[in-house]
């Protein structure tokens, strides 16, 4: 089943603490059906000191989110996503708002001559 989202998509959180945020899609995780959103669900982890560190430091990193909670962004709002066939062949991403076309997921054929 294909996801409504993909890497390197710009989203927008529909969902959650991070309600309103945006970012560009850096990895989805098909199995537990979560993405990793840049800039969104930001956590702070303490590290132990180590001999390059010896007080220890501080991180910060994204963690994922439901892939659920997060929608494609056309022209500022979030929008649902619908695949179309087209007569040539491929197969496109629709956004619905707009009907502009996200991403090819499948070219046409070529024709034998």
């Amino acid at each position: 089943m294909p996801l409504h989202v993909k890497k390197g998509d710009v989203v927008i959180v529909t969902a959650g603490n991070n309600r309103g945020k945006t970012g560009e899609i850096l990895s989805v995780d098909r199995k537990a059906m979560r993405v990793l959103v840049k800039g969104v669900n930001v956590r702070k982890r303490n590290m132990k000191p180590n001999q390059q560190q010896p007080k220890g430091f501080v991180i910060e990193k994204e963690l994922s989110i439901h892939i659920s909670n997060v929608s494609p962004m056309v022209d500022g709002k979030a929008t649902r996503v619908r695949f179309v066939t087209k007569a040539d062949g491929s197969k496109v991403r629709l956004a619905v708002r707009n009907s502009s076309e996200l991403h090819v997921l499948r070219k046409a054929a070529k024709k034998k001559a």
